[in-house]
Parts: C-alpha cells; structure tokens; sequence
C-alpha cells in the first residue's frame, strides 16, 4: 500500500524525529523505515496567503495497510501538535 500526504508548518528534521519516535530507523535525510512500512519525505516552501510563506513537508508511506493506519495516524496526531 502506498499513500502520500503533505503536511504545513512543519519541518522535514522535525518530521524524521516523530518517524524515528515511531519504530522507524533513519536511512538517509529523506527515508526512515521499520520492518513492515517506509516514509519517504521531501519538503518545499509554498506560498500560502499573500507574502507568507510555510515549509511543507510531503510524506510518501509505503507499507502493509493495517501497518500504515496505525503509523499515519499517530505520525498526524504528532505533526497536528507541531504545524499550523
């Protein structure tokens, strides 16, 4: 299963910790895995409303589908608390 979601507000360093903090292992500055899933991140600066500007972050999960539930859900719970 693979599944790709962006997040604002929040940066690529910060999102490979909540990763890590989840099971995962750092592979390089943009992949973490464990055993039954891997995230593949990249960011960007976007323009959101007139002159500000926010890092995005998109993340690109790829692993076993219950596996996955579990991981995106709590890797949203952590980034809700760090983005805007």
């Amino acid at each position: 299963m693979r599944r790709e979601k962006s997040y604002r507000g929040i940066s690529k360093r910060l999102a490979v910790q909540y990763l890590e903090n989840l099971g995962g292992e750092r592979v390089d500055d943009g992949a973490v895995e464990a055993a039954d899933w891997r995230a593949d991140l990249s960011a960007e600066t976007v323009d959101v409303a007139g002159s500000i500007r926010l890092t995005e972050v998109t993340v690109v999960f790829e692993g076993g589908e219950a596996a996955l539930e579990e991981l995106i859900e709590d890797f949203d719970r952590k980034a809700m608390r760090a983005g805007g």
